[in-house]
């Protein structure tokens, strides 16, 4: 992977990164809790390949920082539309290392994948609101455990309580995979500290979202790091708050 940009100016721009390397390129801040988001897009600006998943536009360099991201995070946060389209199991069924799974949902529901889990109570957290459906929260609650239903919000799951519930749970380094929906709410919402963004280097066409939906927003961002393998630009952005 060659480095095209670093904030810190080290190491020099055409720089071979080694793993060692991209690991602290990727590091968050150690004195203080950080929310990175982490998406893949068509050089087109699409979301998802042609069979409605990010998968298809994977590249080898975006696994390698998607990996990455997910080793350096405590908790990883996704809207449960996400995690049914993509099929999530609870990441602790793949790997005992792995981050806690946390799934939002506004309703309180479940995704199958994640109730099916096999890893120990506490490797999946739902995040959803008071106005779930009671029945769905129930039957969540007996799959991940009473204290791993996490309520916060009204109508709505309240976005800045839900990070701050995680925060409190001991989790500092949280990484959000979406999907376009989760992303917009939380931009809006002020809670996002840092974009990752790969953009593969393909054109999708047709008709698929961007990497955010729902309410306009006005987020200005600082870049950080920006690299490049096989024609893939990978970068990081900050959040000007």
């Amino acid at each position: 992977m060659r480095l095209l940009l670093s904030e810190s100016g080290s190491p020099a721009p055409g720089t071979s990164v080694d793993d060692a390397t991209l690991r602290s390129l990727y590091a968050g801040p150690a004195d203080r809790s950080w929310l990175r988001v982490n998406f893949v897009s068509s050089v087109d600006g699409a979301v998802t390949g042609g069979d409605g998943r990010s998968g298809s536009i994977n590249t080898p360099a975006d696994f390698i920082v998607f990996s990455l991201l997910r080793r350096l995070s405590d908790v990883v946060l996704v809207g449960a539309g996400t995690v049914r389209a993509e099929r999530y199991p609870a990441l602790r069924d793949e790997d005992p290392d792995a981050p806690v799974l946390a799934v939002v949902s506004n309703r309180g529901q479940l995704p199958p994948t994640v109730a099916a889990m096999r890893s120990p109570k506490g490797s999946a957290l739902l995040v959803t609101c008071e106005a779930a459906d009671a029945a769905h929260v129930e039957a969540a609650r007996a799959v991940l455990g009473e204290d791993n239903v996490i309520r916060v919000g009204s109508e709505r799951v309240d976005l800045v309580a839900a990070r701050k519930s995680l925060e409190d749970r001991g989790f500092r380094s949280i990484l959000s995979e979406g999907g376009p929906s989760l992303f917009g709410a939380m931009l809006d919402a002020g809670v996002v500290d840092e974009v990752d963004l790969t953009w593969a280097p393909t054109l999708v066409g047709g008709g698929p979202g961007r990497i955010t939906a729902g309410p306009g927003v006005d987020v200005a961002l600082t870049p950080m790091l920006l690299l490049e393998e096989d024609g893939t630009v990978l970068g990081r952005w900050r959040v000007d708050h």
